[in-house]
């Protein structure tokens, strides 16, 4: 129901819509319940990273019902920037240094681009694993998205991830494995979108004491979860985040790369994701495209097309169903966190 976000360090896109909600209604809620606090640490590159607040900033609104929520915004300091990405940073992020001081009930760790095979020799590897290592110890959920997922198991469990053939790109058919508290009212089957080059097996997993909750017989796991000393880890491989429109954002970035001689094979369309119309209009451009590719010919890419393939959103209930779950064990484990603090200071005097 309500959206806060820390006064001052507000992105325009998001203030736009906070500033239809009356003052009242910010004090009132604040006053039923207060506010989870919750760190989105977007790493996400530079033409990712406000679309990356916009459907976290979205996901968590829907997810938190009556409860307010106050996120503040972080990113790793060693990610490569633009001079726009960085003057957005400055703008609206807060130094990571404010993290190791501040106090959260729960965070959200995005992944980002890769450019090595190894993550460890990643330029923000060690950052990143002070992160996963005070999330750990400071939290009572931490969330990893998609790289970070892939980092966290490395760092904590020695799990290696595998490269695939083709990129695991689209929207795939998943099913429960099991019953936790994430997944409570969600149906058996559900779909969600996948946009990676490498995967997590779910025998490595098992062996290390995680649990899979979801999973495709194409993409593979999907959710799985483990439960530190201090702090639920939940980890996706895939991306319920995602709006209607993203893989078609990164399929056209695709074939940019593809066009610019950036990649040198052209991209696979996503699965499961373009209507017959779009995809036979996407068909006939790569016919062209590999006639004679040059960055000149997406004047010619069929947008029409993609743009009005983008309004389905089939995952988009059961991700606010899992997010809202994960905000009411957030809520559960600091009221329980707090009565244990609270009776301990009583019994001492």
């Amino acid at each position: 129901m309500l959206q806060m976000v820390d006064e001052g360090r507000t992105p325009a896109h998001w203030a736009a819509r906070n500033n239809h909600l009356p003052a009242r209604s910010l004090a009132a809620s604040s006053e039923l319940e207060p506010p989870i606090q919750i760190a989105l640490i977007n790493n996400m590159p530079d033409p990712a990273l406000e679309d990356t607040e916009s459907q976290f900033f979205d996901l968590l609104e829907k997810a938190a019902g009556r409860f307010p929520v106050r996120v503040k915004l972080y990113s790793l300091p060693t990610i490569p920037r633009g001079g726009r990405g960085k003057q957005h940073l400055k703008n609206f992020y807060w130094d990571l240094d404010d993290l190791w001081g501040s106090r959260f009930d729960g965070v959200i760790i995005t992944g980002t681009e890769p450019r090595q095979a190894n993550l460890r020799e990643e330029p923000y590897w060690p950052t990143m694993v002070d992160v996963f290592d005070w999330a750990e110890k400071h939290t009572a959920s931490t969330v990893f998205s998609c790289l970070a997922a892939h980092a966290v198991v490395l760092h904590r469990d020695g799990i290696s991830r595998h490269p695939l053939a083709d990129k695991q790109f689209g929207i795939f058919d998943e099913r429960r494995e099991r019953d936790h508290l994430l997944t409570s009212g969600t149906s058996e089957h559900m779909r969600f979108p996948h946009s990676r080059w490498n995967e997590l097996r779910e025998d490595a997993l098992i062996s290390c004491g995680y649990s899979v909750l979801t999973k495709s017989k194409e993409a593979g796991v999907n959710l799985f979860v483990k439960m530190t000393k201090k702090s639920l880890f939940v980890h996706f491989q895939g991306h319920p985040e995602y709006s209607a429109g993203t893989l078609a954002k990164e399929y056209r970035r695709d074939v940019r790369r593809f066009l610019r001689q950036e990649r040198q094979t052209y991209p696979s369309m996503p699965h499961g994701y373009f209507d017959a119309t779009a995809a036979r209009a996407l068909s006939e451009f790569k016919e062209w495209a590999l006639s004679r590719p040059h960055e000149g010919l997406m004047t010619k890419f069929p947008e029409a097309a993609v743009l009005d393939n983008g309004g389905e959103n089939p995952w988009r209930t059961v991700a606010v169903r899992i997010y809202r779950n994960w905000l009411q064990y957030v809520v559960s484990e600091r009221t329980a966190r707090t009565a244990c603090a609270t009776a301990a200071r009583t019994g001492s005097r």
